[in-house]
């Protein structure tokens, strides 16, 4: 009786290591075991470009209309960059594209980004830089399990937080390289509260009141 009940023992504490062995060798190497999220936003650019006819005096009303009816077309606005390419730069047509982009709030670029094909002579050619930002496989739902025996992230982990990041942000772009400053102070309509706080008389000024002391008495 006491041989077979080694015996069982013996069995049951072989299976258990067993299991316990099986169980590590089918560990992921590719689980996340750290608190860092591997689903990171990730920020892509896209050009769009529009060739439009110049003159001497820059360009004309029709060419004008044209641009201001492709920026509506693009919805134009905060976070997008425009930048003119020419084969000879024009103050005159720089002028009237910056005129035409101003009405949306944007300020001519710098430079163009490096583009397909030619610009033809007595031409110009208006570049749309637009940056979007979204976190690739997610929402991840491949990991089905509720509790990880192996103490690892979710594969879904971080989708959440990144992807409301990537969405909300205004310009992708700050994703990468920070909002730059101006050197300017911004007014706010918060500072206008400061600014009454601070033009404000102290109350300590005019001294303390004279009181008797026989009042109330």
């Amino acid at each position: 009786m006491n041989i077979s009940l080694k015996r069982a023992a013996s069995s049951a504490l072989a299976l258990s290591l067993g299991l316990g062995l099986a169980a590590c060798g089918g560990m992921d190497v590719n689980n996340n075991y750290s608190l860092n999220s591997v689903n990171q936003p990730v920020v892509e650019r896209s050009n769009y470009v529009l060739d439009l006819r110049t003159g001497v005096t820059g360009l004309d009303a029709t060419e004008q209309a044209r641009l201001g009816d492709w920026f509506d077309t693009l919805d134009l606005g905060y976070g997008d960059r425009v930048a003119i390419d020419t084969p000879v730069d024009s103050a005159a047509v720089r002028e009237d594209i910056a005129a035409v982009a101003g009405r949306y709030g944007i300020l001519l670029a710098d430079s163009a980004p490096v583009t397909q094909g030619y610009v033809d002579p007595g031409n110009v050619r208006v570049v749309v830089t637009r940056s979007t930002a979204y976190v690739p496989n997610c929402n991840d739902w491949s990991d089905k399990f509720g509790f990880q025996q192996g103490n690892h992230a979710s594969d879904g982990y971080g989708c959440s937080v990144n992807g409301n990041l990537a969405a909300m942000v205004a310009d992708p772009e700050h994703l990468l390289e920070g909002a730059k400053g101006t050197g300017e102070t911004v007014i706010m309509t918060s500072n206008r509260a400061i600014e009454s706080f601070r033009s404000q008389e102290p109350t300590g000024a005019g001294g303390l009141p004279a009181v008797a002391s026989n009042e109330g008495s």
